[in-house]
């Protein structure tokens, strides 16, 4: 029975040489393994990212436009409110084309 075993043991008995050419080619492996599960890694966390901001912006985007435009078609056109807010706006463009140093009365066109 020890012979068995011895020579199953022998069997198994790596070189010094051996040794050093298996832990060189498992460190190589491990570091090609290693290289290509980060590049999946980052192509999956860029896709995520992406759709995030992705949707993000565009819930963001439609939950603004949605409701201002439909506020803003709500409101009929002639009337004093309408007038109130485009000649506020209007002003409010010209000073601050003036605090700007700009010249209101050449860029009041914009």
């Amino acid at each position: 029975m020890s012979e068995l075993s011895n020579s199953n043991h022998s069997a198994t008995t790596l070189e010094p040489t051996d040794a050093l050419a298996t832990i060189s080619r498992a460190a190589r492996d491990g570091a090609s393994d290693a290289r290509e599960m980060a590049n999946r890694v980052w192509e999956n966390t860029s896709l995520f990212v992406s759709r995030f901001v992705y949707t993000t912006s565009y819930t963001l985007s439609y939950g603004v436009v949605f409701p201002a435009t439909l506020i803003a078609r709500s409101i009929p056109v002639d009337n004093a409110a309408v007038r109130g807010l485009v000649e506020g706006a209007h002003a409010a463009t010209l000073k601050a084309q003036e605090v700007r140093g700009g010249d209101p009365l050449t860029s009041a066109a914009l």
